[in-house]
């Protein structure tokens, strides 16, 4: 038996804010709303760059809200500014970084649902003074996140 989503709304501002190392992640629809399908976040206070990662489990998309970036996905590297978006398939090395640092916004959509249990963690061991190297191992053991040299 398929699981339907029911529909929903969601309402600027509203949303599970999850903050950790300057930032905050605004859980737009969870894997509970969307009965598994997706996620979509809302990064309101930029993060660093993002070094070379594959996930395991997630297709990524990103919609440019404000500001540069440059994604790498394997071998291709893509510039997208206000109103471009990326897709960065599961699998695949890829990185993530603003032309100017720390500028910028995004909405993005992880396929499947569930990605938010990633920024879960890392927003407990920031509440707790535990945000260190062992609560992103945890994390990204957890959610099938390989970290690439």
């Amino acid at each position: 038996m398929i699981t339907r989503p029911a529909a929903f709304t969601g309402r600027a501002g509203e949303g599970e804010r999850l903050v950790f190392a300057r930032t905050t992640i605004i859980v737009r629809a969870s894997a509970d709303m969307t009965a598994g399908a997706f996620s979509v976040f809302e990064e309101s206070a930029p993060l660093l760059d993002t070094p070379r990662h594959v996930h395991r489990n997630e297709d990524e998309m990103y919609y440019v809200v404000e500001g540069e970036h440059i994604y790498q996905c394997g071998d291709e590297e893509f510039q997208v500014g206000p109103g471009g978006l990326v897709f960065l398939p599961r699998g695949i090395p890829h990185a993530h970084r603003r032309v100017v640092p720390q500028a910028g916004r995004l909405i993005f959509m992880t396929f499947p649902g569930g990605f938010e249990g990633f920024f879960r963690i890392l927003a407990e061991a920031s509440r707790s003074g535990d945000l260190g190297e062992a609560a992103y191992a945890r994390a990204s053991h957890d959610y099938g996140i390989n970290w690439v040299e």
